[in-house]
């Protein structure tokens, strides 16, 4: 779907929820971004442009994608850009998904050369319909990065391979600075906000990454209807599987169709939750409306 299909679906939602009464929240002042510009913004979109490549920043309408793509950065996501789930706060498409694309790997590895880049952040869709749900292509994609850009530190975020930690093995071999894979959101409303993953599955994931002496990354979305103590509640289980590494942001609901934003939270909270953060243990912890998972990724390696 094009990027004019998408604003014409939206306005048609927009206009449907108007006559039906739907409260319709704005977004604060805080919330208002700049759309990407400069030269480096620009060479970033040409590239991924130029190679056919997906990423989250355009797929999950990040609103960071302005300064990122400004800095030379970008977090690529493999195995295609149609996911097998259909999570009720992703903008990422669903359905059934395109084989995997063979030449993936080297695009990739010709734009990190390319543009310069010192650290990358790598995520995927979920590929439910493969026999390993992507984890070969995942080895085998970590691996090229290491081999061919050495000098290149790295971020993996995985999704949870339903659970089968085995599939874990052969990227953890492989060493990465970062492994990181999200809660979203906290326990009592993941089954209303995930469409097939489960808390606990995901626990289970980062603590089988955190035994392995891997550093262990996880973040939430606010503003979903959780409470402060489900909010608090979530760190503490987070650290007790030894996640390292949290990102706390908005939520920003895509279209109307997607799960309902029921508050959009004060900047002022959201730095309380950071210094509550550190004070609990987590090493590093990005707190802020217009975090994203990736956001600031560079820091988290050290």
């Amino acid at each position: 779907m094009t990027n004019f299909e998408l604003t014409k679906n939206f306005e048609r939602s927009y206009r449907m929820a108007a006559k039906e009464d739907i409260k319709i929240m704005r977004k604060p002042e805080w919330l208002k971004v700049k759309l990407p510009r400069g030269f480096k913004a620009s060479q970033v979109l040409e590239c991924l442009n130029d190679r056919h490549l997906n990423t989250i920043c355009s797929s999950g309408m990040c609103p960071n994608k302005g300064e990122c793509w400004s800095n030379g950065t970008a977090t690529f996501m493999i195995g295609g850009s149609i996911c097998t789930r259909n999570c009720r706060f992703c903008n990422v498409s669903s359905g059934k998904p395109n084989p995997l694309d063979p030449k993936e790997i080297d695009s990739i590895i010709k734009s990190i050369k390319e543009l310069n880049l010192r650290h990358v952040v790598i995520t995927s869709v979920d590929r439910d319909d493969l026999p390993d749900y992507g984890s070969e292509h995942w080895t085998s994609m970590a691996k090229a990065i290491k081999k061919e850009c050495p000098q290149v530190t790295m971020e993996l975020l995985i999704p949870d391979f339903r659970g089968k930690t085995e599939l874990l093995d052969s990227i953890i071999e492989i060493k990465p600075e970062v492994i990181s894979h999200n809660l979203e959101t906290v326990k009592r409303l993941t089954p209303s906000v995930r469409s097939v993953a489960t808390y606990e599955t995901s626990l289970k994931i980062i603590k089988y990454i955190s035994e392995r002496g891997v550093r262990s990354k996880s973040g939430i979305m606010l503003g979903l209807g959780e409470t402060r103590d489900e909010i608090l509640q979530t760190m503490d289980d987070l650290l007790e599987v030894g996640c390292q590494v949290m990102t706390i942001g908005q939520y920003l609901q895509p279209s109307l169709q997607h799960y309902q934003v029921r508050e959009y939270i004060h900047p002022d909270v959201f730095e309380e939750y950071r210094i509550i953060g550190k004070e609990k243990g987590f090493i590093h912890i990005e707190s802020h409306p217009l975090v994203r998972s990736s956001y600031h990724a560079e820091r988290h390696v050290l």
